[in-house]
This record gives structure tokens, sequence and C-alpha cells, in this order.
């Protein structure tokens, strides 16, 4: 519901959101695009129906920059709508990501399918989900993504249990167990668990057994650890950027350093950053 961003989301859904002029979602479907998938399947709720609109076609307004003679900015609204087969599903209640990834079961079939949590927004000059897959196509396994984090933070996250795979460096390691927001001291390391999975089908039968768990909600943390019991998962170090579109500050530091990347911007917004009086 995006309650952190209200009153801001009280209208519009937080992955819509703009960074700099492209709602955060759009970053998270060109990841999807860089990565190589060619159809992506939206859980939405009954209120988030603009995130399937702004990838759709357009004609009134493609149509208004056409007479306008208005080329780039058409180009880049068919670029949107052209980028990628999209359908989506509606989530009824809000039974947490385990029942998300559950309702897609008749969509994605006996299929490895990957997982992009739209608020996670990475930057790194090989996408996360590409070097998953490439994790993926090695061992044939599922492959979650992870990343440290400090002492304070680690409670905000699932967590794993790791060791060593042989002929590896420490980068590809194999998942033993999975604990949801540990407490620091409790936490079985300082690796948690972010926003972008390649999974397995098997884990539509563990989420299907998975009871309800912390706030009322069928954790993906719970089918992962039932998961683990059957076939090998994963971890895979991610060591590139990555923001956390759902908190506030974090929000403002991505559109920050994504507009200092700009060529139409950068320079003139580094200029004014610079002459800040902090």
């Amino acid at each position: 519901m995006g309650l952190r961003f209200l009153p801001a989301t009280k209208a519009i859904p937080k992955e819509m959101l703009p960074i700099v002029d492209k709602p955060a979602i759009q970053y998270v479907v060109e990841e999807a695009v860089q990565s190589g998938f060619e159809d992506i399947i939206f859980v939405t709720s009954r209120s988030k129906s603009e995130i399937e609109d702004h990838f759709d076609y357009d004609y009134r307004l493609e149509h208004t920059l056409r007479e306008q003679g208005k080329h780039d900015l058409l180009k880049v609204v068919q670029d949107i709508s052209q980028m990628i087969t999209i359908s989506s599903i509606r989530q009824k209640q809000p039974l947490g990501l385990g029942h998300a990834i559950l309702i897609t079961r008749s969509s994605i079939g006996e299929e490895p399918f990957g997982v992009f949590n739209a608020d996670e927004i990475t930057a790194d000059e090989i996408p996360c989900m590409k070097q998953l897959i490439g994790v993926y196509e090695k061992y044939r396994s599922s492959v979650v993504a992870v990343q440290e984090v400090s002492q304070e933070a680690i409670s905000r996250y699932g967590v794993v249990a790791v060791e060593p795979v042989e002929g590896e460096d420490d980068r590809v390691l194999l998942v033993k167990d999975v604990v949801e927001k540990p407490s620091p001291q409790k936490a079985p390391s300082n690796l948690a668990v972010i926003g972008r999975y390649i999974l397995t089908p098997t884990i539509f039968q563990c989420l299907k057994r998975t009871k309800l768990g912390a706030g009322g909600e069928i954790q993906l943390t719970d089918a992962l650890r039932s998961l683990i019991e059957e076939e090998p998962v994963y971890a895979y170090r991610y060591e590139g950027p990555r923001y956390d579109a759902g908190n506030k500050l974090e929000y403002l530091i991505a559109t920050v350093e994504f507009a200092l990347q700009r060529e139409d911007l950068g320079e003139e917004f580094r200029r004014y950053l610079k002459n800040l009086k902090l």
C-alpha cells in the first residue's frame, strides 16, 4: 500500500513514483529486458491499474506527439509499450510475496522463472538478474541474490546461512537456511536476501503447503526453507548498486544518483549540488 510514502501514494501506486522522469517500476522492467526475459507477469491489486496502463499502447498520446512533431518523446513512449510482452494477475488479498508468486503458477507452468521485487532497483553494468541467470545455467537450481548489509539493517531482511561451494569464489554459495528478519544477535550471517530470485517450479509445491506466517502472510522465506530440503538452492553475492525505492532516504539517493548519470542533466545538476550551502 506504500504507507511510507503517504500522502503521495494515496492515489498513485508506490511503484509509479518517478525517479527523475521514469517510474520506479520501469527501471525494474528494463532490467528484465536487459537480462533476456521476453514475458513479464505483474502481480497487482485493484488500486494499481496505472502500472499496466504505463506499459500499454496509448494511441491518443502517440498521435498528439506525432502531430506536434515531438519525435524524441514519441520514441520514448513507443519504446515503453514495445519493450516486452506484459500480462497481469490480480492478488485479491495482500497475503505476501509467497502468495503473489503462488498465484502465477497456471501462467508459468513447469519452467524456471525470475522474480523481481518492484520497489528494489539495481544498477550494475551487468544487470543483477543476468548475473543470477549465469549461476542458474551452471547449476540448474534456484538462485537468490544476497548482499551484505549492516547490523542495524539486518532485521529488515531474510538472512541466509551459507557454506562455500567447491570450485567457486565467495560470490556463489550454497544456502543451508533462511531466517526471516532476525535480530542482529541471531542472524546467521550479514548476507540479506534482496529482491531478485530465479526459482525452479518446485517452489510452487513448497508454497502450496506453506502456512500463513509472519504478518498473516505466506512468506517466501518459509517456502525457501522447504525447498532447501528437496533440492539445492544457491546464493549469489551481488556487489553492485541497489536502491530500496520503498524507503524515503534511499528513494532520494536513487533520484540524485540517477540524475547525475544523465547526459542531459548530470553536469548542470552536479554544479547545483556543489553550490549548495550545507
